[in-house]
């Protein structure tokens, strides 16, 4: 187990340690990072660079899907083999609470007495990608917990939500039939993001169509550089039907990135991509805070703003006074565009 040690910059001394020995200080823990700030920030500081060690499988798919039930089918799957396993499910926001509507737990209280599996609802809050901003926190410490698998549920899918790549070891995208296009429906760069799809509720009309597309979809696609061929697995998940061959198609996946030594190699970017993130958010902070305290940078912002000084100009200013500089531009480049283009003819 993990001893971590909340660390409050206004406290004289230090509380006691937390020990992650028990279902209950473990959850306190997790809220403690999903609050985020700087107590959040100590306790996964206090982890320490810990191997990745649980096997990540992130699962998405549009809203109506079948994500929870599948999620529970995959649980039970798992538990047969004897994995102990951890589930964040990133539920919708509540417009009033701001909190998890907590829908996905509900479907998995079949599992609720199991000391195998500990399942918890995050909400997205304000995230765009379809993970809560403290989701690969969370994913950590199930993995520092000691649990053998994590699966990872979604809001949702669309051309912006494809952040559980950067959680996730394996990601199964879930379709449905009766959402119209499947190609429509699977915007551009779902191809790359997806290691396997699922074709849930295949005893719906139009469910051999939403295959066919696909299968289509994968030929024309460019092949991947891992050599990985993403398969289509058909599942009625509320019946149980096509669950073993989804997990069967699953374990495939992990064998083959732990053979070719991309499962490594995606644990490594990820760790790039988690470290960038980061500075990047205390960038921001920082920024902010520089501009609310008013002085230079709060005048430049606000000549921005009036229209006396352009967006650019002024942004670039904010970093060389923040002493973040970045490579200028060639200003005395000046590109000649013929006939009428400067009243906006040609």
């Amino acid at each position: 187990m993990v001893s971590c040690r909340s660390m409050s910059p206004s406290a004289a001394e230090p509380p006691e340690p937390l020990v992650l020995d028990t279902p209950r200080a473990f959850a306190r823990a997790i809220s403690l990072v999903e609050r985020g700030g700087p107590d959040a920030d100590a306790l996964m500081r206090r982890l320490g660079p810990m191997p990745l060690r649980a096997w990540t499988i992130g699962i998405t798919g549009p809203p109506g899907a079948g994500k929870s039930t599948l999620v529970d089918r995959l649980i039970s799957s798992a538990r047969a083999t004897g994995w102990t396993v951890g589930v964040v499910a990133v539920d919708p926001s509540s417009p009033f609470s701001g909190g998890a509507i907590l829908g996905d737990r509900v479907r998995m209280m079949g599992h609720s007495g199991d000391r195998g599996v500990f399942i918890r609802s995050m909400a997205a809050r304000d995230s765009l990608g379809g993970l809560a901003s403290a989701t690969r926190d969370v994913a950590r410490l199930l993995d520092a917990y000691g649990f053998d698998v994590v699966l990872l549920e979604t809001v949702g899918v669309g051309q912006s939500e494809l952040d559980v790549v950067k959680v996730a070891d394996t990601v199964a995208v879930i379709a449905v039939p009766g959402l119209g296009d499947a190609v429509q429906t699977l915007k551009a760069g779902i191809l790359e993001v997806a290691d396997l799809f699922v074709v849930n509720m295949a005893d719906r009309p139009g469910a051999e169509r939403t295959t066919a597309e696909l299968l289509a979809m994968l030929q024309l696609g460019a092949g991947r550089e891992d050599g990985w061929a993403p398969p289509v697995v058909e599942t009625v998940a509320v019946e149980g039907r096509g669950i073993e061959a989804l997990w069967a198609a699953l374990e495939r996946h992990r064998t083959h990135l732990e053979a070719t030594g991309a499962l490594a190699e995606r644990r490594r970017c990820r760790i790039e991509t988690e470290v960038l993130e980061l500075v990047d958010r205390e960038l921001r902070l920082g920024l902010r805070r520089l501009v609310g305290a008013g002085g230079e940078i709060g005048s430049l912002l606000a000549e921005a703003r009036d229209g006396r000084v352009d967006p650019h100009t002024a942004a670039a200013a904010i970093l060389a006074r923040s002493g973040l500089t970045r490579g200028e531009g060639d200003c005395d480049a000046v590109v000649a565009i013929p006939g009428d283009a400067a009243d906006g003819r040609r």
